[in-house]
């Protein structure tokens, strides 16, 4: 079975250290995609992965959070994280139109307009206690976002006006210059790639055609989600435009930590303190679950670090698939305080104890015999 590729630092991809500033990092991916785009080596298979891959290490480390993370963790530390897959470099050109969408790097390989564009997606965090991730719940969260002006529909011109089209570009929306062998298509000044203008601006949007607002959204959370686990609610996104769908609202769960309980995959992890006495005669406990206490035995003779398991009282399976366990670790307390009947009691029971040693001390006094009885013993193959 082949072995997957393994992913190259990002760090390295760009060329650059790990203090980059974030002009920096930008700088480093302009060159870079410029040097490996597609179209400007036909043929070469090697160029299209280049690109890609300078792509995605420009996505991670212009993002101050992916930047953390991969930082701290590496390429495990993305998991969860909103990252493209880049299939294409329209794909690429589109997610990354800050730095492709204007001046002669922008349009160099003409940036085309294929229609309508769809708006990009939000990404927001909420924060659940491990309580509501168990049982799952509905949230309403408070999204900030644009709409389109509801003076002018988003056409941006006055009401009773139209846009007319740019006579500085024919309305194509970009200016086409032959330099060599590479023709360069660079965004019309004029009318900023629109290929229209606006000559008398919408008075409550001034000719944005779009405007600020608050909307409240519903988010469903299923039981069982982990956190760094994204929901996706389709077209509530950001504003596309006239025609375009909006993108979508992409939500990362956050799980807070919980003081009792440790989640390992759908199992619960706890510790709970016992006495000596309950760890030597063996005892019935309560014991937290996120269902309430429940009762569980503790066998006799127990030590520290025995883990008991409760089956069922995990979290659910995000997918249905039933529930984990309670991994219940029981941890022996030593008294530190003792009061002179205790402490009578105890030397009595050192003093019989001390004539039945048990097997696990036995055999580690005869270790400790062994390990001196050969430390003593001279070494005949050291000659004087």
């Amino acid at each position: 079975m082949p072995m997957a590729a393994t992913k190259r630092d990002y760090y390295e991809v760009l060329g650059i250290g790990r203090d980059a500033s974030l002009d920096e990092i930008k700088k480093a991916y302009r060159q870079l995609a410029l040097k490996y785009h597609p179209d400007r080596n036909p043929g070469d298979d090697a160029a299209p992965k280049r690109f890609k891959e300078a792509a995605e290490a420009y996505e991670v480390l212009s993002d101050p959070d992916k930047r953390q993370r991969y930082d701290r963790y590496g390429h495990a530390g993305l998991n969860g994280a909103a990252v493209h897959d880049f299939r294409s470099a329209e794909d690429i050109m589109s997610a990354f139109g800050d730095i492709f969408g204007s001046g002669l790097f922008g349009d160099l390989f003409g940036n085309r307009r294929r229609g309508p564009r769809p708006g990009p997606d939000l990404l927001l965090k909420l924060e659940l206690d491990l309580l509501e991730a168990a049982r799952g719940t509905t949230r309403t969260i408070e999204v900030n976002r644009q709409d389109f002006c509801n003076e002018c529909q988003g056409a941006g011109a006055r009401k009773g006006t139209v846009a007319t089209t740019c006579n500085y570009c024919g309305g194509r929306g970009q200016i086409v210059q032959t330099r060599g062998f590479f023709q360069v298509a660079t965004t019309c000044p004029a009318c900023g790639g629109e290929g229209a203008r606006i000559t008398d601006p919408c008075p409550k949007c001034r000719g944005a055609g779009r405007v600020p607002t608050t909307v409240h959204l519903q988010v469903d959370i299923p039981p069982g989600v982990e956190s760094g686990m994204w929901l996706q609610q389709r077209n509530q996104g950001e504003l596309g435009d006239l025609g375009a769908p909006r993108g979508n609202l992409r939500v990362q769960v956050l799980v807070k930590k919980h003081p009792l309980f440790e989640r390992r995959r759908n199992d619960l992890y706890c510790q709970v303190p016992i006495s000596f006495a309950q760890a030597a005669l063996g005892a019935e406990i309560d014991v937290p679950t996120l269902d309430g206490p429940d009762r569980i035995e503790i066998p006799r003779g127990s030590q520290s670090g025995d883990v008991l398991r409760i089956r069922g009282r995990g979290m659910p399976d995000i997918n249905g698939r039933g529930r984990g366990d309670q991994l219940v670790e029981i941890v022996v307390e030593t008294p530190r305080h003792l009061t002179p009947r205790q402490e009578e009691l105890l030397r009595e029971f050192a003093e019989i104890e001390h004539e039945q040693v048990s097997p696990r001390r036995k055999s580690f006094l005869e270790k400790i015999r062994d390990y001196f009885t050969e430390e003593a013993e001279p070494d005949d193959s050291i000659t004087s």
